[in-house]
C-alpha cells in the first residue's frame, strides 16, 4: 500500500472543509455556486471536498483578504487547473516516451565492411563478421 495521500480523494464534508479552511460553511456554499470552488456530490447530493480544495479554499481566502475580486480569483483558479492538467499530460507522456525508448533499446555493431549495424537487443552477433562497438547506456 502506497504512503501517499491522494490530494484528489473527495473525504470531506462541507463543515470540516470549512474548519480546515478556516471558513464559514455558507461561504464554502458561496464558493460552490460562484464556480471558484467546486466540490465533488455524493449520489445524495452532499458535497465533498478533497485536500485539493481545501488548499484552494485557502488560497482564495488569502487572495480576497488581499484585496483580489472573486472574478481575478475565479481566474487564477482556472489557470492552475489548467496547468495541473497539462503537468499530468507532460507526465503521462514523458511515461509513454521511456517506455518506448526502453522497449526500443538498440545495439550498433560494425559490420564486416566496416559499416555500423542496427540490432535489436537480444540478437546475437556473428562473431567472424561484427563487433558491438556501442551500447546506449540504460537508465
Amino acid at each position: 500500500m502506497s504512503d501517499e495521500v491522494d490530494e484528489e480523494a473527495p473525504i470531506f464534508a462541507i463543515a470540516v472543509a470549512a474548519e480546515l479552511a478556516g471558513m464559514h460553511p455558507q461561504t464554502l456554499r458561496q464558493y460552490d455556486r460562484l464556480g471558484l470552488v467546486v466540490p465533488a456530490r455524493t449520489q445524495g447530493g452532499s458535497r465533498r471536498y478533497s485536500l485539493r480544495h481545501v488548499k484552494q479554499l485557502r488560497e482564495v481566502s488569502a487572495l480576497s483578504a488581499d484585496g483580489m475580486s472573486l472574478p481575478a480569483i475565479s481566474r487564477i483558479i482556472e489557470l492552475e487547473n489548467t496547468v495541473r492538467a497539462l503537468r499530468g499530460q507532460v507526465r503521462d507522456l514523458e511515461l509513454r516516451l521511456r517506455d518506448e525508448v526502453d522497449s526500443r533499446s538498440r545495439v550498433f555493431a560494425a559490420g564486416a565492411s566496416g559499416s555500423v549495424v542496427t540490432l535489436r537487443q537480444g540478437t546475437r552477433v556473428r562473431r567472424a563478421t561484427e563487433v558491438v562497438v556501442w551500447r546506449p547506456p540504460s537508465d
